[in-house]
């Protein structure tokens, strides 16, 4: 074949079918996931690239110093980049989250003993504690706060901003003093820090370093402060209670050892790393396990005090979700979102009342969002990959369980991919592959979507959506079904890739991400305290 100082047509004809292919995939093929769209893009375009750097270097008449000039530098450049810059994950758009080597953060210092000194006190509360994971109900809803809706002529006030080790869990906060896990210089630990200031007040190490390919490092879960005690599950199955005034160890279990796990079979069932956030009922802490095929239990309850198992439950692994309370069809339940099953269990004896299938592996398309009660007899579900969501009523069937009813699935909204939805008077609000999305929570039916966020997370504080965005933006949006994303105010919060849930204590929002944490003050419309009590609506 001739060389030629322009393309081939075979060359032509492939870049024209990458680019028919990269408008298909991007425009007209719904394939369920805006990561998965991207990978493809990514691929033909690189082939498309390789393609043309080929006949370029190898086929072309161009002069030969240039030829393999061109050659030579890709080669360098394919050596020396790596050197210097690193890929410390990917967005939940599975676009690479690039860094300097070495330019990572280790945060504050990590010694209990440089610790501040304040007089800690978790076994009291107030009525405005945010106690774990999505809150002290556990339904990204904050109802005895109303903030002002104007930023501009009320801006938020920066308390303090630091460094923080990495992970992907958020606060639990109580009585001025606000929980989380991280890893620093290759050590698990659960931090205690002083709402108001920022200081670390106590640290514990409990595990060690974890880190995957598309993950990140750090551990996963949310602490939970009961009764002066910080629950928190490591990234590797350490279950520890914790003193919260000193960070002492009261009790522990390794949920791995105790459940015959190994290390291969939890990278296997378990890839991204452990992501239960312990959960209290009464006298029991409720975690899920998974475990190995043929010896696998979705979900334990210890008791509290001293970590005794007082029951264990179904044969499902885990997802990247973590268990739920609610009262429905008058029975006190326990809400899992399993790997490819949903189930509720009753919270005394942990047998099944019912489940029914929703499809997901742990390790690849995870259940990431919770299912969420609507009382009296309603689980609405979601998620990621395609799915979309679905609503259920539970028919009683005279014995105490329940038979699933499905009222209505929908793959076209609510693709909450690494979040979760907020109910409020019927409607449903959450972050649809990364756009904020109402529904009717009735139909499914879409009644607005607009605002990329990208894969961050919401709370509902009163009448407004509180939008932590995957960039790091702190946003406050009109929370009705006739808004259509209106936003009412909005900052840069924290810098970098935010994949986190926030908390609000009072006025005070704590985000993190991680590398960074920070604490604002909200501007109130009412002031705390109004009225003295509030009494949480009968449905959602």
């Amino acid at each position: 074949m001739a060389r030629r100082s322009s393309p081939p047509r075979t060359l032509w004809a492939v870049w024209f079918i990458a680019f028919i292919l990269i408008v298909l995939v991007r425009r007209v093929i719904d394939v369920g996931d805006s990561g998965m769209t991207n990978v493809l893009t990514f691929a033909l375009m690189f082939l498309a690239t390789a393609a043309g750097v080929l006949w370029f270097v190898f086929r072309s008449a161009y002069d030969a110093k240039l030829r393999y000039g061109v050659l030579a530098a890709l080669i360098v450049a394919a050596v020396a980049l790596p050197r210097v810059i690193e890929v410390r994950g990917f967005s939940g758009e599975m676009v690479p989250v690039l860094g300097l080597r070495g330019g990572s953060s280790t945060g504050p210092a990590t010694d209990p003993a440089a610790a501040s000194g304040a007089t800690i006190d978790l076994v009291s509360s107030t009525p405005y504690d945010f106690t774990g994971f999505l809150g002290s109900a556990r339904d990204m809803r904050v109802d005895n706060v109303r903030l002002a809706h104007d930023w501009q002529a009320d801006p938020p006030e920066l308390l303090w901003k630091q460094p923080v080790g990495a992970g992907w869990g958020g606060y639990a906060v109580v009585n001025g003093f606000a929980a989380t896990l991280e890893e620093r210089e290759g050590r698990e630990l659960v931090t205690l820090y002083d709402v108001e200031t920022g200081d670390l007040v106590w640290a514990r190490e409990i595990g060690g370093a974890f880190s995957h390919v598309l993950g990140g490092a750090g551990p996963r879960s949310t602490p939970l402060i009961d009764g002066g005690v910080v629950y928190a599950m490591g990234v590797r199955g350490h279950l520890v209670a914790l003193d919260g005034a000193t960070g002492a160890v009261i009790w522990e279990r390794d949920v791995l050892a105790d459940y015959g796990i190994s290390i291969a079979e939890e990278d296997l069932n378990v890839a991204y790393g452990r992501p239960t956030s312990p959960l209290v009922v009464g006298d029991r802490l409720i975690v899920g396990v998974g475990g190995s095929v043929g010896n696998r239990v979705s979900v334990v309850a210890y008791e509290k005090t001293h970590g005794e198992v007082l029951w264990e439950a179904g044969g499902h692994n885990i997802s990247m979700a973590s268990p739920g309370h609610a009262v429905l069809g008058d029975v006190d339940q326990i809400l899992m979102v399993n790997e490819n099953w949903v189930s509720g269990h009753d919270t005394a004896t942990g047998s099944v009342l019912w489940e029914f299938e929703w499809p997901g592996t742990t390790a690849g398309d995870s259940n990431v969002s919770q299912a969420v009660a609507v009382p009296p007899d309603k689980v609405f579900i979601s998620k990621g990959y395609g799915s979309g969501a679905a609503l259920y009523r539970l028919a009683g069937n005279g014995d105490g369980t329940f038979s699933p009813e499905n009222l209505w699935t929908s793959a076209r909204v609510m693709r909450t991919k690494l979040t979760n939805v907020a109910i409020k008077d019927g409607y449903v609000y959450g972050l649809s592959e990364g756009v904020l999305e109402c529904i009717d929570l009735a139909t499914g039916e879409r009644l607005w979507k607009g605002g990329r966020y990208h894969h961050g997370q919401i709370l509902l504080v009163g009448d407004v959506l509180l939008v932590l965005s995957e960039d790091g933006e702190l946003i406050m949006v009109e929370a009705s079904p006739e808004s259509d994303n209106n936003v009412l105010g909005q900052i840069q919060a924290i810098e970098g890739h935010t994949w986190n849930t926030f908390a609000l204590y009072g006025d005070i929002v704590v985000v993190r991400n991680e590398q960074e944490a920070a604490a604002y003050r909200l501007p109130l419309d009412q002031p705390l305290g109004w009225p003295a009590s509030i009494e949480p609506p009968l449905e959602q």
